[in-house]
This record gives structure tokens, C-alpha cells and sequence, in this order.
């Protein structure tokens, strides 16, 4: 008798620790609070987390349907994707300043649903002329950050790609924003634009905005545009050697316009970028848009559970990468 006692102990011991082995562990539960330490953006423990994962597209025209909880489950499951970039649309028709309540009603759907999955997500003010419409980022980013305060889940990217601006207007927008969104959250993440559709970075390392803590710059880059090269990934590296902490918040494997050539030799070498340097990214974008850079192919499924044959070479592409280089995102 005691033999078997003895046996059947050991059978739950290893039945515990089995169960115990697949117990979910999620990016912000592995991460927990992100900050910013010393020009890197880093985790509770210290470390750059080198989050993966997708940006939707712009939350109107074709992209918009896929703003559903559905999509978001899927990004995560089945993707892996440890962060889901949510693209508000702001100037253009039904964007933010025409059809308010409808982009919220957006982005707070995918956003929570987003957080319960337990991965992190980027508020994106996918804005060329934030300054122009600086009142209503103000109202829009005081409403974000009231709603997911404590949060940890919750990144503010406060200007999407400026445009042919000056650092110093993107400077000074980024810090009223910093101000509205830090009277109500103190602690969370908050990324800044630079100059030329987020290609400055080096500029904005040599006058960093200072009198905050846990702000970080975006940087984007699309892999095969031939004015996305060497020239600009060293822009890039001044801005990592003057301790400037970077996201890459967008990038994608064509040109610049979405379209373009998918050169995969090209973008090994930038997704080699990112991770030697263990920047945190999301690629764009989910649409079914007839175009390089989209995800899926024309009359994907709204509801997702996609499979191979609804996905372009691009999504078939960035797909096998999340699911390979994020081997511990097991969110379920």
C-alpha cells in the first residue's frame, strides 16, 4: 500500500508540473509595465521586451472592417503578435474630426479586446498634420488616457508620421500632448513622431524632448523602397548611439507608397536590424487591399480564422516570422 501511495503521489507531482509548464504566460504578463531606462525602452525587470507584432490600417475605407474583436484574437493566437498598433484615422472622411463617436466606438473595442488578450497595444493618432488639429488630439488622448489609466497594456503614439515639418513643431505638440495625457496617466508609454515621416530621428536625438519620463520616438522604414536603405537605417543608428529610445511603430515589407516590390533579401536585412538591435515593431497593415504591404489577399474574412490561401506573400511572410521569433507569447 504504501508502494502505491508513494506512485500516486509522484503521478500528481508530474501531472502539476505539466500542467504548470502550459500555464499561459502573456507579453504583459512576461513584460509587465514598460519604461524608459537609460535611451532604451525596457520591461518591469529592465530588459528591452522586443515586442512583435501588427498594425491594423487606417481605421476607415477597407481596413476598417477589420476593426473587430475576432481580428484581434486571431492577430494573437495565431500570429503571435505581442502588440496590435491601432490606426485612428483622423483628417480624412469618417476619420476622427468628422465621426468622432464612430472611431471611438473603433478603437476602444479592439483596444480592450486587445487587452484582454493580455498583449499590449499602440493608440495610434494616425494624423500628417497633428499640429493643425492639435485641440482635438488634446480631447482625444485626455478621453485614452482617463479610460485605461493603470493600464499596462496601453501605449500613446501621439503624432503618426509628420510631415515636412521642422523639429521643433513636432516638439512642441509632443509636449502638450505629454501634458494632457500625464494629468491622468502618469506612468505609461508614450511615442513621438519626428520629422519626414518619422525618418528624423537623429535630429530629434540631438534636442530630445526632457521634464518627462518613459518617452520614446517611432521610426519607420519600408524594406524595400529604395530610399529606405543604408542612408536611412544610419539616421537610425545615430539616434540608438545618442541613447534616444526607439519603437518602430510601422514598417513594411514594400515601398513607401504600400506598393512596390517585396524584396525578402532587403527586408532580412532590416528584420536583422531590429532584432540585433531588439527594437519593438509592428508591421503594417491589415487590409485586403490589392496592394504589397497588405496582410490579406481581397475577400478575406472580416470574422479572420484565416488560412495560407487568404494571405498575400506578405502575410504569409511576417506570419511564419511572428510565429517563429516570438516562441513565448502563448496567449490562448
Amino acid at each position: 500500500m504504501k508502494k502505491v501511495t508513494m506512485l500516486f503521489a509522484l503521478v500528481l507531482m508530474l501531472m502539476t508540473q505539466a500542467a504548470c509548464s502550459q500555464t499561459v504566460t502573456t507579453p504583459v504578463k512576461a513584460n509587465g509595465r514598460l519604461s524608459v531606462d537609460n535611451g532604451r525602452v525596457v520591461n518591469e525587470h529592465g530588459n528591452p521586451p522586443q515586442l512583435r507584432g501588427i498594425s491594423m490600417s487606417w481605421s476607415i475605407w477597407q481596413g476598417q472592417k477589420y476593426y473587430n474583436p475576432e481580428v484581434i484574437s486571431w492577430l494573437c493566437t495565431d500570429f503571435k503578435a505581442s502588440v496590435i498598433r491601432v490606426s485612428m484615422a483622423v483628417e480624412p472622411k469618417g476619420g476622427y474630426l468628422q465621426d468622432s463617436a464612430r472611431q471611438l466606438q473603433l478603437i476602444t473595442t479592439v483596444t480592450d479586446q486587445a487587452i484582454r488578450k493580455g498583449a499590449y497595444v499602440l493608440i495610434d493618432w494616425h494624423d500628417h498634420h497633428a499640429n493643425k488639429n492639435i485641440d482635438k488630439a488634446r480631447q482625444f488622448f485626455a478621453m485614452m488616457a482617463k479610460r485605461y489609466k493603470g493600464t499596462p497594456n496601453v501605449i500613446y503614439e501621439i503624432w503618426n508620421e509628420p510631415e515636412r515639418v521642422s523639429w521643433a513643431v513636432v516638439k512642441d505638440y509632443a509636449v502638450e500632448i505629454i501634458k494632457t495625457i500625464r494629468k491622468f496617466d502618469a506612468e505609461n508609454l508614450i511615442i513621438v513622431g519626428s520629422p519626414h515621416w518619422d525618418q528624423d530621428v537623429d535630429i530629434a536625438s540631438a534636442d530630445p524632448i526632457t521634464g518627462f519620463k518613459n518617452i520614446a520616438y517611432s521610426f519607420h522604414f519600408y524594406a524595400s523602397d529604395p530610399y529606405h536603405q543604408q542612408k536611412l537605417c544610419n539616421r537610425a543608428n545615430m539616434a540608438i548611439k545618442n541613447k534616444l529610445p526607439l519603437f518602430v511603430t510601422e514598417w513594411g515589407v514594400g515601398e513607401a507608397d504600400g506598393n512596390g516590390v517585396f524584396d525578402k533579401g532587403k527586408t532580412d536585412v532590416w528584420l536583422k536590424w531590429l532584432e540585433d538591435n531588439r527594437l519593438s515593431w509592428t508591421n503594417w497593415n491589415v487590409t485586403d487591399k490589392n496592394e504589397t504591404t497588405a496582410l490579406l489577399k481581397p475577400g478575406a474574412a472580416i470574422s479572420a480564422n484565416w488560412k495560407e490561401q487568404h494571405l498575400t506573400p506578405a502575410g504569409i511572410y511576417i506570419r511564419l516570422k511572428l510565429r517563429s521569433l516570438n516562441k513565448t507569447n502563448n496567449i490562448d
